[in-house]
């Protein structure tokens, strides 16, 4: 009898000492990988943020679907400017302008024509991609756009590109997924990363930018 108690008082302690370190690393392990993650999809949006400027430069508006935007970023050529040389701090105190430096041949200045996707997101880029959500390929990024009005009166085109915290998230702590969303609802936040607003004009802010 004693042999069996000691047996299950061993027992219990290794049960507990797991259930301590379980509590200890869960939280540290969700927190590693959250920042992990985020890291790779607000890198990802600030992309889709610079090829949806690029688009709005050239239409006007922004694009409505991913669709739109890899044909605008494949097919679409926009003004790139070669700049060779700078004006020296003489120059600069002279009052030299740069259109006069050009002029008389100093530097260099000259506009090129180039495919919209080299010049916003730089040669190679995989534009087949964009819209994915690093990671979870499987799974793409909700993109919105609308008109708002501006306090002056001024009509606004907006965007909105962001992922949930349970798309990317959600194979984590189920509970501490609960309270970042929680947390998140409670504050009035969206319950992901997100960039631009389809509800109030941020500048095409990234909400992990704003806090």
């Amino acid at each position: 009898m004693k042999l069996v108690l000691r047996i299950l008082l061993v027992v219990a302690i290794v049960a507990l000492v797991y259930l301590c370190i379980q509590s200890i690393m869960t939280p540290i392990h969700f927190e590693k990988q959250q920042k992990v993650r985020e890291k790779a999809i607000s890198n990802r949006l600030i992309e889709i943020r610079n090829a949806q400027i690029g688009y709005k430069n050239a239409n006007g508006i922004y694009a409505a679907n991913f669709e739109t935007l890899q044909k605008f970023l494949n097919e679409t050529k926009i003004p790139f400017l070669i700049k060779e040389g700078e004006l020296t701090d003489e120059q600069l105190k002279s009052g030299m302008t740069e259109q006069e430096a050009v002029k008389k041949g100093i530097i260099r200045r000259d506009t090129t024509w180039v495919v919209a996707k080299d010049t916003l997101l730089g040669r190679g880029y995989d534009v087949a991609a964009i819209g994915k959500v690093p990671g979870f390929e499987n799974h793409t990024f909700q993109l919105d756009t609308a008109t708002l009005s501006s306090t002056s009166g001024y009509t606004v085109p907006v965007f909105e590109c962001g992922v949930l915290y349970d798309v990317y998230l959600g194979d984590l702590d189920k509970q501490l997924l609960f309270n970042l969303k929680d947390k998140a609802a409670k504050l009035d936040r969206y319950r992901g990363l997100r960039v631009g607003s389809v509800t109030e004009i941020n500048n095409n802010a990234g909400n992990w930018e704003q806090f």
